[in-house]
């Protein structure tokens, strides 16, 4: 998973694959092949509402403003690229792992 997440000046950058439509929110693990963490959301990709549901998931998982969650890459990708301002890596990466959800 650390091949996804990068500190920088600014914050911690994560590399994301989107999955929309699903039955709920949850980082779902990490694709090796693809170096992205798997995120799943209940919204449909139409008009921007599943980057808006990203958004606000990720900001209550780090425990973080919504405004301080961009999308730098990928507005209208599945593969997304977001920056964390101001988070450190450590406790980025802790928080993915206690709230990965197993495959099943």
């Amino acid at each position: 998973m650390k091949e996804a997440v990068r500190q920088t000046s600014e914050g911690v950058v994560l590399d994301l694959e989107i999955s929309p439509g699903a039955k709920e929110n949850a980082v779902h693990g990490y694709n090796p092949w693809r170096k992205r963490i798997e995120v799943r959301l209940s919204e449909r990709a139409q008009k921007g509402k599943a980057n808006e549901q990203l958004i606000s998931f990720l900001s209550g998982l780090f425990h973080v403003n919504s405004r301080d969650v961009r999308i730098i890459t990928g507005l209208t990708n599945s593969k997304k690229s977001l920056l964390i301002v101001g988070a450190k890596m450590p406790e980025i990466l802790k928080l993915l792992k206690e709230n990965e959800r197993k495959n099943s």
